[in-house]
């Protein structure tokens, strides 16, 4: 159950981070934010189907989570075919750091 209350919390995180990430210039027009968004939405899709079947063992502020992630999810305007900033040339992070990249990378470790 730990690993589903930390996957809810993860979410809503992440959800935040695209949220805020969406207003920069750069992040709003890159790859790894439509790649990023996307692969959240789906991955919430499916918590939200695994949190169907656990109605009585999730807590009502872990579900209020879910719907406030679904609901910032969901107005996300999600580039199409966008194009890599660092690759491009446009984004001065240093080697290896990226914003949306290495909030993503928590989910990977939970």
């Amino acid at each position: 159950m730990s690993r589903l209350m930390n996957q809810i919390r993860f979410y809503n995180f992440i959800s935040g981070v695209l949220c805020q990430q969406q207003a920069d210039p750069l992040c709003r027009e890159c790859k790894a934010f439509e790649n990023t968004a996307a692969r959240m939405k789906e991955g919430l899709s499916e918590l939200e189907d695994l949190l169907a079947g656990n109605t009585e063992s999730v807590s009502p502020e872990m579900r209020a989570a879910t719907a406030e992630t679904r609901g910032r999810l969901e107005v996300l305007r999600i580039p199409v075919g966008a194009v890599g900033q660092k690759k491009a040339g446009r984004c001065k992070m240093p080697e290896g750091v990226c914003f949306i990249k290495l909030s993503k990378a928590i989910c990977d470790r939970i």
